[in-house]
């Protein structure tokens, strides 16, 4: 039977376990899809932890881990048209992907370009797909300044690259071990700690026309303080401080269009998914856990053999 990382409770890492269930079958709008890998974000521990976006239902358990994958459609729901079986594709799966099969609604499934790996294009449907959704809100020219907090993670390391290749300066919130890799992609980077928003003022005379932020808190609240208009303050982390604020969430547009942009940026060379760490699926603990210790750099992916 096809196997699959999933959460049998709410609650830390003891919950999770490696199991086998049944094959899935797909329903009206939706592909069965044999997962060649499959990305790894902080939502995936919080969600495991009970967290639920907002309008999401309750989650049946036990439930599978993992809200990106990459892999080849294996089979087609009815009425499924734009597909075909043995299409390689990428989107955000039904009900988690750490698994050797998973259901993608074809809303928010691309068709993978064949530049792309399968491991690459496993990175991108939530980390750079929020990035691009994010700068793109945020709506700045050519030549301005946004500040983004968390510049090293999965999501900021996709924002910074897509602002620069939108030509916006950018300067980067991250902690002192990943300076050189904020710089690699073309921030001024400025330490993560107490008297964050004097040490942005000093790397940024000029001021911030905008915040992207992916890290929420005291974090969100400093860099507040360096806007005087809140419609350019935005997070991806913290909805209840930043609606105080006067700032908004991250506006998701959850398409399969998205996905395609974002698919065309590495392949056009202006975004690399940065994935900086595999691990194959009976190490999806070991994975999981790099991203819930808040060190990694870039993006995790769980690769799955066939």
């Amino acid at each position: 039977m096809p196997k699959a990382y999933v959460f049998t409770r709410y609650g830390g890492p003891e919950t999770e376990a490696l199991v086998e269930q049944d094959r899935p079958s797909p329903g009206p709008g939706q592909v069965l899809v044999a997962v060649r890998a499959a990305g790894v974000n902080p939502v995936d521990w919080k969600q495991r932890t009970g967290y639920a976006r907002p309008g999401a239902g309750a989650r049946e358990l036990p439930a599978v881990l993992g809200n990106e994958v990459a892999g080849v459609v294996e089979e087609l729901g009815p009425d499924v048209t734009g597909f075909t079986v043995g299409a390689e594709v990428f989107g955000s799966p039904v009900a988690g992907g750490y698994a050797e099969y998973a259901l993608l609604p074809t809303a928010v499934t691309a068709l993978k370009p064949a530049a792309l790996s399968f491991t690459d294009a496993a990175a991108l449907p939530v980390a750079a797909a929020t990035a691009y959704d994010g700068i793109h809100q945020l709506g700045l020219p050519s030549g301005a300044t946004v500040l983004i907090t968390g510049a090293g993670g999965g999501v900021g390391v996709a924002a910074t690259q897509i602002a620069r290749a939108l030509g916006l300066t950018v300067v980067g919130v991250a902690s002192e071990g990943k300076k050189d890799f904020v710089e690699e992609l073309g921030a001024v980077h400025v330490p993560s700690g107490l008297d964050l928003a004097e040490r942005v003022r000093a790397a940024a005379p000029d001021g911030v026309d905008a915040v992207f932020d992916l890290v929420g808190g005291e974090v969100l609240e400093a860099a507040a303080t360096l806007l005087d208009d809140r419609t350019k303050l935005i997070t991806g982390a913290d909805r209840e401080t930043v609606a105080r604020l006067g700032g908004g969430p991250v506006e998701r547009a959850r398409t399969a269009a998205v996905l395609d942009e974002v698919a065309r940026l590495v392949v056009d060379g202006r975004l690399r998914p940065f994935v900086t760490g595999t691990f194959p699926l009976d190490r999806a603990a070991e994975a999981l856990r790099t991203v819930e210790d808040g060190h990694a750099r870039g993006k995790i992916v769980i690769e799955v053999a066939r």
